[in-house]
């Protein structure tokens, strides 16, 4: 364990730097950083294999006795109530926030666990909360992948981090352009079905026992005609209400565990 310094100042440069790395994706990507808020969270992070460069704690919220796992950060800072408040999203609550290294997570060193991956893409997604959403069904239905085409923001957006629980984390994630993504599944033939309201087929009639990957667009837009263009079938979940269309979560969640299930009984 590095040996702990103290900071009590809101003015440090550290500081500082740690509130510019919550809002700005710019300053993110050039520093190759990232903020962490809350024990659950850093613990799938370095189970992802993610580096802590710096370590906050606020020592009555927080024991010290429990930073032994956390032992690999590169350096260890207490802070006071007041400098823990002003970096915290949520208060008083947990008293840990890291800041961890990025990755760059590319098409081109994305491996699947599975012969016949299952990945989720979605196109544009424009809220946080949605793409937290998403890397939790992700998650609990233990996809090989998801892929974002012609992302909106950063992947290390600390609302994705905070709406995703950490899920951000447990699933290989890459953020790439549609064209590259399409591409990318021609040429691993990885059959691609498009959640649309046109020319679709009933979800459940698709088999989704081969290589697959399940697209999914914007509530207010849906998806783009290059991704209608490549896909295989576009698929479509049956409503009986008044409106034709579900949070975009939803929907990648039913047709997600409707793969699981004939994955699991094929």
């Amino acid at each position: 364990m590095s040996k702990i310094k103290h900071l009590s100042s809101l003015q440090n440069s550290l500081i500082k730097k740690v509130l510019l790395l919550k809002d700005k994706s710019r300053e993110r990507k050039k520093a190759a950083l990232f903020v962490v808020e809350g024990q659950r969270e850093l613990e799938l992070a370095l189970k992802g294999g993610y580096l802590i460069s710096t370590l906050f704690f606020e020592p009555s919220l927080f024991s010290e006795s429990v930073l032994e796992k956390y032992n690999a950060a590169k350096e260890v800072i207490s802070v006071s109530k007041e400098v823990y408040q002003k970096i915290a999203y949520r208060g008083t609550t947990e008293g840990i926030v890291a800041l961890v290294e990025s990755k760059n997570n590319t098409l081109e060193n994305l491996k699947f666990k599975n012969k016949t991956p299952l990945i989720l893409i979605a196109e544009a997604p424009e809220k946080p909360g949605n793409i937290g959403a998403l890397l939790r069904t992700a998650d609990a239905a233990n996809l090989d992948a998801v892929l974002i085409a012609n992302p909106k923001t950063d992947l290390y957006n600390p609302n994705i981090i905070r709406s995703s629980v950490g899920c951000v984390f447990t699933v290989p994630v890459v953020m790439a352009n549609t064209s590259e993504i399409i591409s990318f599944l021609n040429t691993k033939n990885i059959a691609i079905y498009c959640a649309a309201l046109t020319a679709s087929t009933n979800y459940t009639s698709i088999d989704y026992t081969n290589a697959t990957a399940i697209v999914v667009g914007t509530e207010a837009t849906g998806l783009t005609d290059n991704w209608l263009n490549a896909s295989k079938k576009n698929i479509i979940i049956p409503m009986e209400g008044e409106i034709d269309s579900m949070n975009v979560s939803v929907s990648a969640s039913i047709i997600l565990f409707e793969a699981k299930r004939q994955r699991q009984s094929s």
